[in-house]
Protein backbone atom coordinates (compact mmCIF):
# COMPACT_ATOMS: atom_id res chain seq x y z
CA UNK A 1 0.00 0.00 0.00
CA UNK A 2 1.39 3.42 -1.00
CA UNK A 3 1.25 5.92 1.88
CA UNK A 4 1.10 9.68 1.29
CA UNK A 5 4.68 10.18 2.56
CA UNK A 6 5.97 7.45 0.19
CA UNK A 7 4.83 9.47 -2.85
CA UNK A 8 7.83 11.84 -2.61
CA UNK A 9 9.95 11.35 -5.74
CA UNK A 10 13.60 12.17 -6.45
CA UNK A 11 15.81 12.75 -9.47
CA UNK A 12 14.66 11.86 -12.99
CA UNK A 13 11.23 10.51 -11.91
CA UNK A 14 10.32 13.77 -10.17
CA UNK A 15 11.39 15.82 -13.21
CA UNK A 16 9.21 13.72 -15.55
CA UNK A 17 6.20 13.78 -13.18
CA UNK A 18 6.54 17.57 -12.79
CA UNK A 19 6.75 18.12 -16.57
CA UNK A 20 3.71 15.86 -17.14
CA UNK A 21 1.59 17.61 -14.48
CA UNK A 22 2.52 21.14 -15.64
CA UNK A 23 1.85 20.21 -19.28
CA UNK A 24 -1.63 18.94 -18.36
CA UNK A 25 -2.43 22.04 -16.28
CA UNK A 26 -1.22 24.21 -19.18
CA UNK A 27 -3.37 22.30 -21.70
CA UNK A 28 -6.45 22.85 -19.54
CA UNK A 29 -5.89 26.56 -18.94
CA UNK A 30 -4.83 27.45 -22.49
CA UNK A 31 -8.07 25.86 -23.71
CA UNK A 32 -10.09 28.13 -21.41
CA UNK A 33 -8.94 31.26 -23.27
CA UNK A 34 -7.79 30.04 -26.70
CA UNK A 35 -11.35 29.91 -28.12
CA UNK A 36 -12.05 33.58 -27.24
CA UNK A 37 -10.35 34.83 -30.39
CA UNK A 38 -11.90 32.12 -32.61
CA UNK A 39 -15.58 32.80 -31.84
CA UNK A 40 -16.12 35.00 -34.92
CA UNK A 41 -14.69 32.31 -37.24
CA UNK A 42 -16.80 29.62 -35.54
CA UNK A 43 -19.94 31.72 -36.03
CA UNK A 44 -19.22 32.05 -39.74
CA UNK A 45 -18.41 28.41 -40.47
CA UNK A 46 -21.11 26.89 -38.21
CA UNK A 47 -23.83 29.44 -39.04
CA UNK A 48 -24.40 30.34 -35.36
CA UNK A 49 -25.58 33.50 -33.61
CA UNK A 50 -23.39 35.37 -31.11
CA UNK A 51 -25.54 34.05 -28.22
CA UNK A 52 -25.19 30.47 -29.49
CA UNK A 53 -21.43 30.68 -29.93
CA UNK A 54 -20.99 32.11 -26.39
CA UNK A 55 -22.07 28.65 -25.19
CA UNK A 56 -18.71 27.29 -26.46
CA UNK A 57 -17.12 29.16 -23.51
CA UNK A 58 -20.01 28.69 -21.05
CA UNK A 59 -20.30 24.88 -21.48
CA UNK A 60 -16.57 24.40 -20.83
CA UNK A 61 -16.63 26.69 -17.76
CA UNK A 62 -19.70 24.98 -16.23
CA UNK A 63 -18.22 21.47 -16.68
CA UNK A 64 -14.89 22.69 -15.25
CA UNK A 65 -16.37 24.13 -12.07
CA UNK A 66 -18.71 21.14 -11.50
CA UNK A 67 -15.92 18.55 -11.67
CA UNK A 68 -13.23 20.45 -9.68
CA UNK A 69 -14.77 19.90 -6.17
CA UNK A 70 -15.28 16.18 -6.97
CA UNK A 71 -11.71 15.48 -8.14
CA UNK A 72 -10.34 14.38 -4.77
CA UNK A 73 -13.26 11.98 -4.21
CA UNK A 74 -13.00 10.57 -7.76
CA UNK A 75 -9.23 10.10 -7.29
CA UNK A 76 -9.91 8.05 -4.16
CA UNK A 77 -12.52 5.92 -5.96
CA UNK A 78 -10.52 5.07 -9.08
CA UNK A 79 -6.92 5.66 -7.98
CA UNK A 80 -5.20 8.95 -8.74
CA UNK A 81 -3.07 7.69 -11.63
CA UNK A 82 -6.02 5.99 -13.37
CA UNK A 83 -8.30 9.00 -12.85
CA UNK A 84 -5.64 11.44 -14.13
CA UNK A 85 -4.93 9.27 -17.19
CA UNK A 86 -8.66 8.84 -18.01
CA UNK A 87 -9.17 12.62 -17.63
CA UNK A 88 -6.35 13.27 -20.14
CA UNK A 89 -7.91 10.71 -22.55
CA UNK A 90 -11.39 12.34 -22.19
CA UNK A 91 -9.87 15.80 -22.74
CA UNK A 92 -7.86 14.67 -25.79
CA UNK A 93 -10.74 12.71 -27.38
CA UNK A 94 -13.14 15.64 -26.80
CA UNK A 95 -10.57 17.97 -28.44
CA UNK A 96 -10.63 15.78 -31.57
CA UNK A 97 -14.46 15.75 -31.54
CA UNK A 98 -14.61 19.55 -31.10
CA UNK A 99 -12.45 20.02 -34.19
CA UNK A 100 -14.79 17.75 -36.18
CA UNK A 101 -18.08 19.28 -34.95
CA UNK A 102 -20.47 19.95 -37.85
CA UNK A 103 -22.82 22.34 -36.02
CA UNK A 104 -22.73 24.66 -33.03
CA UNK A 105 -24.61 22.38 -30.59
CA UNK A 106 -22.31 19.43 -31.34
CA UNK A 107 -19.38 21.73 -30.55
CA UNK A 108 -21.04 22.88 -27.30
CA UNK A 109 -21.68 19.25 -26.21
CA UNK A 110 -18.06 18.24 -26.97
CA UNK A 111 -16.76 21.36 -25.15
CA UNK A 112 -18.75 20.29 -22.06
CA UNK A 113 -17.12 16.84 -22.27
CA UNK A 114 -13.71 18.49 -22.71
CA UNK A 115 -14.41 20.63 -19.60
CA UNK A 116 -15.20 17.51 -17.53
CA UNK A 117 -11.79 16.08 -18.43
CA UNK A 118 -10.02 19.44 -18.13
CA UNK A 119 -11.28 20.40 -14.66
CA UNK A 120 -9.79 17.21 -13.26
CA UNK A 121 -6.40 17.93 -14.87
CA UNK A 122 -5.94 21.24 -13.08
CA UNK A 123 -6.46 20.14 -9.47
CA UNK A 124 -5.05 16.61 -9.81
CA UNK A 125 -1.88 18.04 -11.40
CA UNK A 126 -1.47 20.36 -8.39
CA UNK A 127 -1.92 17.47 -5.94
CA UNK A 128 0.54 15.20 -7.83
CA UNK A 129 3.22 17.93 -7.85
CA UNK A 130 2.67 18.80 -4.15
CA UNK A 131 2.96 15.15 -3.04
CA UNK A 132 6.01 14.46 -5.24
CA UNK A 133 8.09 17.00 -3.27
CA UNK A 134 9.12 16.78 0.41
CA UNK A 135 7.37 19.25 2.75
CA UNK A 136 10.40 21.57 2.88
CA UNK A 137 10.29 22.00 -0.92
CA UNK A 138 6.52 22.45 -1.31
CA UNK A 139 6.99 26.17 -2.03
CA UNK A 140 9.20 25.32 -5.01
CA UNK A 141 6.67 22.70 -6.16
CA UNK A 142 3.88 25.32 -6.15
CA UNK A 143 6.20 27.75 -7.99
CA UNK A 144 6.71 25.24 -10.82
CA UNK A 145 2.96 24.50 -10.99
CA UNK A 146 2.23 28.24 -10.83
CA UNK A 147 4.27 28.88 -13.99
CA UNK A 148 1.77 26.82 -15.98
CA UNK A 149 -1.31 28.30 -14.31
CA UNK A 150 -0.26 31.94 -14.70
CA UNK A 151 1.25 31.70 -18.20
CA UNK A 152 -1.67 29.59 -19.53
CA UNK A 153 -4.41 32.26 -19.71
CA UNK A 154 -1.97 34.61 -21.44
CA UNK A 155 -0.75 32.09 -24.02
CA UNK A 156 -4.30 31.28 -25.15
CA UNK A 157 -5.24 34.47 -27.09
CA UNK A 158 -1.98 34.96 -29.09
CA UNK A 159 -1.74 31.23 -29.85
CA UNK A 160 -5.41 31.16 -30.89
CA UNK A 161 -4.94 34.34 -32.96
CA UNK A 162 -1.88 32.87 -34.74
CA UNK A 163 -3.72 29.61 -35.54
CA UNK A 164 -6.79 31.51 -36.82
CA UNK A 165 -4.59 33.76 -39.00
CA UNK A 166 -2.59 30.85 -40.47
CA UNK A 167 -4.99 27.86 -40.42
CA UNK A 168 -8.64 27.33 -39.39
CA UNK A 169 -10.40 27.17 -36.00
CA UNK A 170 -10.49 23.31 -35.66
CA UNK A 171 -6.69 23.40 -35.25
CA UNK A 172 -7.01 25.20 -31.88
CA UNK A 173 -8.41 21.85 -30.66
CA UNK A 174 -6.20 19.53 -32.75
CA UNK A 175 -2.99 20.86 -31.15
CA UNK A 176 -4.09 19.18 -27.89
CA UNK A 177 -4.02 15.69 -29.42
CA UNK A 178 -0.24 14.92 -29.64
CA UNK A 179 0.38 16.54 -26.23
CA UNK A 180 -2.51 14.55 -24.71
CA UNK A 181 -1.13 11.25 -26.05
CA UNK A 182 2.37 12.00 -24.64
CA UNK A 183 0.90 13.04 -21.26
CA UNK A 184 -1.19 9.84 -21.05
CA UNK A 185 1.84 7.61 -21.68
CA UNK A 186 3.99 9.50 -19.13
CA UNK A 187 1.19 9.38 -16.51
CA UNK A 188 0.68 5.61 -16.83
CA UNK A 189 4.46 5.04 -16.70
CA UNK A 190 5.55 7.35 -13.86
CA UNK A 191 2.68 8.62 -11.67
CA UNK A 192 1.84 6.56 -8.55
CA UNK A 193 -1.44 6.41 -6.64
CA UNK A 194 -1.89 6.65 -2.90
CA UNK A 195 -4.41 4.23 -1.39
CA UNK A 196 -6.86 5.66 1.12
CA UNK A 197 -9.10 2.89 2.46
CA UNK A 198 -11.67 0.90 0.51
CA UNK A 199 -13.67 2.09 -2.49
CA UNK A 200 -17.37 2.77 -2.05
CA UNK A 201 -20.00 0.38 -3.39
CA UNK A 202 -22.43 1.82 -5.97
CA UNK A 203 -25.24 2.13 -3.39
CA UNK A 204 -22.94 4.07 -1.02
CA UNK A 205 -22.08 6.74 -3.59
CA UNK A 206 -23.54 10.12 -2.65
CA UNK A 207 -25.72 10.57 -5.76
CA UNK A 208 -27.84 13.24 -4.05
CA UNK A 209 -24.68 15.17 -3.16
CA UNK A 210 -23.56 15.04 -6.80
CA UNK A 211 -27.00 16.26 -7.96
CA UNK A 212 -27.06 19.15 -5.44
CA UNK A 213 -23.49 20.14 -6.42
CA UNK A 214 -24.43 20.23 -10.12
CA UNK A 215 -27.56 22.29 -9.31
CA UNK A 216 -25.54 24.78 -7.23
CA UNK A 217 -22.39 25.19 -9.34
CA UNK A 218 -23.99 24.71 -12.78
CA UNK A 219 -26.76 27.28 -12.11
CA UNK A 220 -24.34 29.78 -10.54
CA UNK A 221 -21.90 29.54 -13.46
CA UNK A 222 -24.74 30.02 -15.99
CA UNK A 223 -26.04 33.08 -14.10
CA UNK A 224 -22.54 34.62 -14.02
CA UNK A 225 -21.85 33.91 -17.71
CA UNK A 226 -25.23 35.07 -19.08
CA UNK A 227 -26.48 37.57 -16.46
CA UNK A 228 -25.33 40.73 -18.25
CA UNK A 229 -26.60 39.85 -21.74
CA UNK A 230 -29.96 38.67 -20.32
CA UNK A 231 -30.42 41.80 -18.14
CA UNK A 232 -29.83 40.00 -14.84
CA UNK A 233 -32.88 39.72 -12.55
CA UNK A 234 -35.28 41.15 -15.14
CA UNK A 235 -35.00 37.75 -16.86
CA UNK A 236 -37.07 34.85 -15.48
CA UNK A 237 -34.45 32.20 -16.36
CA UNK A 238 -31.74 34.10 -14.43
CA UNK A 239 -34.05 34.53 -11.41
CA UNK A 240 -35.06 30.83 -11.49
CA UNK A 241 -31.46 29.61 -11.74
CA UNK A 242 -30.33 31.99 -8.97
CA UNK A 243 -32.96 30.49 -6.65
CA UNK A 244 -31.93 26.97 -7.74
CA UNK A 245 -28.27 27.80 -7.05
CA UNK A 246 -29.00 29.00 -3.47
CA UNK A 247 -31.21 25.94 -2.84
CA UNK A 248 -28.52 23.66 -4.33
CA UNK A 249 -25.83 25.18 -2.07
CA UNK A 250 -27.87 24.78 1.14
CA UNK A 251 -28.97 21.24 0.23
CA UNK A 252 -25.37 20.32 -0.73
CA UNK A 253 -23.91 21.59 2.58
CA UNK A 254 -26.64 19.74 4.56
CA UNK A 255 -26.00 16.52 2.60
CA UNK A 256 -22.21 16.64 3.00
CA UNK A 257 -22.48 17.23 6.77
CA UNK A 258 -25.02 14.44 7.38
CA UNK A 259 -24.11 11.66 4.88
CA UNK A 260 -21.64 8.94 5.89
CA UNK A 261 -19.69 8.99 2.58
CA UNK A 262 -19.68 12.63 1.34
CA UNK A 263 -18.20 13.47 -2.08
CA UNK A 264 -16.66 16.71 -0.75
CA UNK A 265 -15.07 16.61 2.69
CA UNK A 266 -16.17 19.94 4.22
CA UNK A 267 -14.34 19.15 7.49
CA UNK A 268 -11.06 20.04 5.74
CA UNK A 269 -12.26 23.68 5.99
CA UNK A 270 -11.53 23.55 9.74
CA UNK A 271 -7.92 24.23 8.72
CA UNK A 272 -7.37 27.98 9.29
CA UNK A 273 -4.70 28.31 6.58
CA UNK A 274 -6.96 26.70 4.00
CA UNK A 275 -9.82 29.09 4.82
CA UNK A 276 -7.54 32.12 4.32
CA UNK A 277 -6.13 30.56 1.14
CA UNK A 278 -9.62 29.99 -0.31
CA UNK A 279 -10.57 33.65 0.24
CA UNK A 280 -7.28 34.84 -1.28
CA UNK A 281 -7.68 32.43 -4.24
CA UNK A 282 -11.13 33.90 -4.95
CA UNK A 283 -9.80 37.49 -4.93
CA UNK A 284 -6.75 36.47 -7.00
CA UNK A 285 -9.02 34.79 -9.61
CA UNK A 286 -11.13 37.96 -9.67
CA UNK A 287 -8.06 40.11 -10.44
CA UNK A 288 -6.26 37.67 -12.75
CA UNK A 289 -9.19 36.78 -15.03
CA UNK A 290 -10.82 40.22 -14.72
CA UNK A 291 -7.75 42.15 -15.89
CA UNK A 292 -7.01 39.47 -18.54
CA UNK A 293 -10.52 40.15 -19.92
CA UNK A 294 -10.44 43.97 -19.89
CA UNK A 295 -7.09 44.55 -21.62
CA UNK A 296 -7.71 42.54 -24.86
CA UNK A 297 -11.26 43.98 -25.21
CA UNK A 298 -9.93 47.53 -24.74
CA UNK A 299 -7.05 47.12 -27.20
CA UNK A 300 -9.25 45.49 -29.88
CA UNK A 301 -12.48 47.51 -29.59
CA UNK A 302 -10.99 50.96 -28.78
CA UNK A 303 -7.46 50.89 -30.23
CA UNK A 304 -8.30 48.64 -33.21
CA UNK A 305 -5.57 46.04 -32.61
CA UNK A 306 -5.71 42.50 -34.04
CA UNK A 307 -6.42 39.53 -31.74
CA UNK A 308 -2.79 38.36 -32.10
CA UNK A 309 -1.38 41.78 -31.14
CA UNK A 310 -3.76 42.03 -28.17
CA UNK A 311 -2.65 38.58 -26.97
CA UNK A 312 1.07 39.28 -27.47
CA UNK A 313 0.77 42.39 -25.28
CA UNK A 314 0.23 40.20 -22.19
CA UNK A 315 3.24 37.92 -22.78
CA UNK A 316 6.09 40.05 -21.24
CA UNK A 317 4.15 40.26 -17.95
CA UNK A 318 3.60 36.49 -17.96
CA UNK A 319 7.28 35.83 -18.63
CA UNK A 320 8.08 38.13 -15.66
CA UNK A 321 5.79 36.00 -13.46
CA UNK A 322 7.36 32.76 -14.72
CA UNK A 323 10.90 34.07 -14.03
CA UNK A 324 9.86 35.14 -10.50
CA UNK A 325 8.28 31.80 -9.53
CA UNK A 326 11.49 29.88 -8.59
CA UNK A 327 12.78 32.89 -6.57
CA UNK A 328 9.48 33.09 -4.67
CA UNK A 329 9.69 29.33 -4.02
CA UNK A 330 13.20 29.77 -2.55
CA UNK A 331 12.04 32.69 -0.38
CA UNK A 332 9.28 30.49 1.09
CA UNK A 333 11.81 27.70 1.76
CA UNK A 334 13.99 30.24 3.62
CA UNK A 335 11.03 31.12 5.85
CA UNK A 336 9.97 34.54 4.50
CA UNK A 337 6.38 34.97 5.87
CA UNK A 338 3.85 34.24 3.13
CA UNK A 339 1.44 36.86 4.53
CA UNK A 340 3.93 39.64 3.78
CA UNK A 341 4.46 38.35 0.24
CA UNK A 342 0.71 38.22 -0.43
CA UNK A 343 0.28 41.74 1.01
CA UNK A 344 3.14 42.92 -1.24
CA UNK A 345 1.51 41.21 -4.24
CA UNK A 346 -1.84 42.91 -3.61
CA UNK A 347 -0.11 46.31 -3.17
CA UNK A 348 1.79 45.89 -6.47
CA UNK A 349 -1.49 44.85 -8.14
CA UNK A 350 -3.03 48.07 -6.75
CA UNK A 351 -0.16 50.12 -8.28
CA UNK A 352 -0.72 48.31 -11.61
CA UNK A 353 -4.45 49.20 -11.64
CA UNK A 354 -3.74 52.83 -10.66
CA UNK A 355 -1.11 53.07 -13.44
CA UNK A 356 -3.53 51.57 -16.01
CA UNK A 357 -6.23 54.03 -14.88
CA UNK A 358 -3.84 56.90 -15.71
CA UNK A 359 -2.53 55.70 -19.12
CA UNK A 360 -5.88 54.79 -20.73
CA UNK A 361 -6.95 57.07 -23.60
CA UNK A 362 -8.70 56.42 -26.96
CA UNK A 363 -5.23 56.28 -28.61
CA UNK A 364 -2.83 54.80 -26.01
CA UNK A 365 0.26 53.18 -27.58
CA UNK A 366 1.85 49.80 -26.83
CA UNK A 367 4.75 51.52 -25.02
CA UNK A 368 2.32 52.85 -22.35
CA UNK A 369 1.23 49.30 -21.44
CA UNK A 370 4.63 47.65 -21.20
CA UNK A 371 5.73 48.60 -17.66
CA UNK A 372 2.29 48.43 -15.99
CA UNK A 373 1.91 44.86 -17.30
CA UNK A 374 5.41 43.95 -16.06
CA UNK A 375 4.24 45.26 -12.66
CA UNK A 376 1.15 43.05 -12.93
CA UNK A 377 3.44 40.07 -13.59
CA UNK A 378 5.46 40.82 -10.43
CA UNK A 379 2.25 41.13 -8.38
CA UNK A 380 0.93 37.78 -9.66
CA UNK A 381 4.25 36.10 -8.86
CA UNK A 382 4.04 37.35 -5.27
CA UNK A 383 0.42 36.19 -4.99
CA UNK A 384 0.10 32.80 -6.63
CA UNK A 385 2.77 30.68 -4.95
CA UNK A 386 2.40 32.08 -1.39
CA UNK A 387 -1.41 31.75 -1.54
CA UNK A 388 -1.32 28.12 -2.73
CA UNK A 389 1.50 27.10 -0.39
CA UNK A 390 -0.22 28.79 2.55
CA UNK A 391 -3.50 27.01 1.69
CA UNK A 392 -1.97 23.50 1.64
CA UNK A 393 0.89 24.00 4.17
CA UNK A 394 -0.77 22.31 7.18
CA UNK A 395 -2.69 19.62 5.25
CA UNK A 396 -1.57 15.99 5.01
CA UNK A 397 -2.49 12.88 3.02
CA UNK A 398 -5.79 12.96 1.14
CA UNK A 399 -6.55 16.39 2.66
CA UNK A 400 -3.97 17.92 0.27
CA UNK A 401 -6.11 16.89 -2.72
CA UNK A 402 -9.29 18.11 -1.01
CA UNK A 403 -7.66 21.45 -0.16
CA UNK A 404 -6.32 21.85 -3.72
CA UNK A 405 -9.84 21.22 -5.06
CA UNK A 406 -11.26 24.03 -2.89
CA UNK A 407 -8.57 26.56 -3.89
CA UNK A 408 -8.93 25.58 -7.57
CA UNK A 409 -12.71 25.92 -7.48
CA UNK A 410 -12.59 29.29 -5.70
CA UNK A 411 -10.00 30.64 -8.16
CA UNK A 412 -12.26 29.65 -11.07
CA UNK A 413 -15.37 31.05 -9.36
CA UNK A 414 -13.46 34.27 -8.53
CA UNK A 415 -12.68 34.58 -12.24
CA UNK A 416 -16.33 33.99 -13.18
CA UNK A 417 -17.56 36.55 -10.64
CA UNK A 418 -14.89 39.00 -11.81
CA UNK A 419 -15.80 38.68 -15.49
CA UNK A 420 -19.57 38.89 -14.77
CA UNK A 421 -19.27 41.96 -12.53
CA UNK A 422 -16.74 43.72 -14.80
CA UNK A 423 -18.78 43.22 -18.01
CA UNK A 424 -21.91 44.48 -16.20
CA UNK A 425 -20.12 47.55 -14.88
CA UNK A 426 -18.50 48.32 -18.25
CA UNK A 427 -21.97 48.44 -19.87
CA UNK A 428 -23.57 50.49 -17.09
CA UNK A 429 -20.67 52.90 -16.57
CA UNK A 430 -20.41 53.48 -20.34
CA UNK A 431 -24.10 54.49 -20.41
CA UNK A 432 -23.59 56.78 -17.37
CA UNK A 433 -20.53 58.51 -18.90
CA UNK A 434 -22.33 58.91 -22.22
CA UNK A 435 -25.21 60.70 -20.47
CA UNK A 436 -22.65 62.95 -18.71
CA UNK A 437 -20.72 63.75 -21.94
CA UNK A 438 -23.67 64.49 -24.29
CA UNK A 439 -24.50 67.93 -22.70
CA UNK A 440 -20.97 69.07 -23.68
CA UNK A 441 -21.99 68.65 -27.34
CA UNK A 442 -24.44 71.54 -27.18
CA UNK A 443 -25.09 72.70 -30.77
CA UNK A 444 -25.13 76.34 -29.71
CA UNK A 445 -21.45 76.21 -28.65
CA UNK A 446 -19.03 77.64 -31.23
CA UNK A 447 -16.41 74.84 -31.05
CA UNK A 448 -19.12 72.18 -31.56
CA UNK A 449 -20.50 74.06 -34.61
CA UNK A 450 -16.98 74.36 -36.07
CA UNK A 451 -16.32 70.63 -35.55
CA UNK A 452 -19.62 69.66 -37.26
CA UNK A 453 -18.94 72.05 -40.17
CA UNK A 454 -15.42 70.66 -40.67
CA UNK A 455 -16.72 67.06 -40.67
CA UNK A 456 -19.57 68.00 -43.03
CA UNK A 457 -17.14 69.60 -45.51
CA UNK A 458 -14.90 66.49 -45.34
CA UNK A 459 -17.81 64.19 -46.25
CA UNK A 460 -19.07 66.58 -48.98
CA UNK A 461 -15.58 66.53 -50.54
CA UNK A 462 -15.99 62.74 -50.83
CA UNK A 463 -19.16 63.16 -52.92
CA UNK A 464 -21.94 63.09 -50.28
CA UNK A 465 -24.83 65.57 -50.48
CA UNK A 466 -25.08 68.35 -47.85
CA UNK A 467 -27.75 66.49 -45.80
CA UNK A 468 -25.95 63.12 -45.99
CA UNK A 469 -22.67 64.76 -44.98
CA UNK A 470 -24.35 66.47 -41.99
CA UNK A 471 -25.89 63.15 -40.89
CA UNK A 472 -22.50 61.42 -41.11
CA UNK A 473 -20.86 64.27 -39.16
CA UNK A 474 -23.30 63.71 -36.30
CA UNK A 475 -22.61 59.93 -36.46
CA UNK A 476 -18.85 60.58 -36.13
CA UNK A 477 -19.46 62.81 -33.11
CA UNK A 478 -21.74 60.19 -31.53
CA UNK A 479 -19.13 57.47 -32.14
CA UNK A 480 -16.39 59.58 -30.49
CA UNK A 481 -18.65 60.13 -27.44
CA UNK A 482 -19.31 56.36 -27.13
CA UNK A 483 -15.58 55.66 -27.52
CA UNK A 484 -14.65 58.23 -24.87
CA UNK A 485 -17.33 57.02 -22.42
CA UNK A 486 -16.17 53.39 -22.90
CA UNK A 487 -12.56 54.36 -22.11
CA UNK A 488 -13.77 56.19 -18.99
CA UNK A 489 -15.67 53.05 -17.89
CA UNK A 490 -12.47 50.96 -18.26
CA UNK A 491 -10.61 53.57 -16.18
CA UNK A 492 -13.29 53.25 -13.46
CA UNK A 493 -13.01 49.43 -13.52
CA UNK A 494 -9.26 49.61 -12.89
CA UNK A 495 -9.78 52.09 -10.05
CA UNK A 496 -12.37 49.82 -8.35
CA UNK A 497 -10.14 46.74 -8.80
CA UNK A 498 -7.26 48.64 -7.22
CA UNK A 499 -9.36 49.63 -4.21
CA UNK A 500 -10.44 45.97 -3.77
CA UNK A 501 -6.79 44.83 -3.65
CA UNK A 502 -5.85 47.64 -1.29
CA UNK A 503 -8.64 46.64 1.15
CA UNK A 504 -7.26 43.04 1.25
CA UNK A 505 -3.85 44.03 2.65
CA UNK A 506 -4.76 44.78 6.31
CA UNK A 507 -6.90 41.61 6.50
CA UNK A 508 -4.01 39.39 5.35
CA UNK A 509 -1.49 40.95 7.72
CA UNK A 510 -3.83 40.59 10.72
CA UNK A 511 -4.72 36.97 9.92
CA UNK A 512 -1.17 35.88 9.12
CA UNK A 513 0.25 37.15 12.38
CA UNK A 514 -2.12 34.94 14.35
CA UNK A 515 -1.47 31.93 12.12
CA UNK A 516 2.30 32.13 12.43
CA UNK A 517 2.15 31.15 16.10
CA UNK A 518 0.60 27.80 15.20
CA UNK A 519 1.96 26.76 11.85
CA UNK A 520 5.74 26.39 11.61
CA UNK A 521 5.84 23.07 13.49
CA UNK A 522 2.80 21.66 11.68
CA UNK A 523 4.06 22.77 8.29
CA UNK A 524 7.09 20.52 8.55
CA UNK A 525 5.06 17.27 8.58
Amino acid sequence: MVQADDLVEYGFRRVIITITAVMCALLEIVDTTIVNVALTNMRGSLGATLTDVAWVITAYAIANVIVIPMTSWLSQQFGRRNYFAVSIIIFTTASFLCGNASNIWELVAFRFLQGLGGGALLVTAQTIITESYPAAKRGMAQAIYGMGVIVGPTLGPPLGGYIIDHASWPFIFYINIPLGIIATILTLTFVRSPKYGEKLKAHQVDWWGILFLIAFIGSLQFVLEHGQQDDWFNDNVIVGLSVLSVFGLLAFIWRQLTYQFPIVNLSVLKDGNLRIGILMSFIMGFGLYGSTLVIPIYTQSILGWTATDAGLLLIPGSITTAIMMPFIGKMIQKGVPQGYMVAGGFFIFFLFTFWMHNVMTPDTGVEHFYWPLIFRGIGLGLLFVPVTTLSLSTLKGKNIGEGAAFTGMMRQLGGSFGIAIITTYITRLTQKHRVDLVPHLDGSRLEVQQRISALQRTFMSKGFSSNEALKKAYQVLDFSVIKQSTVMSYMDIFMYLGLLFLCCIPIILLIKRGQNKINPADAMH
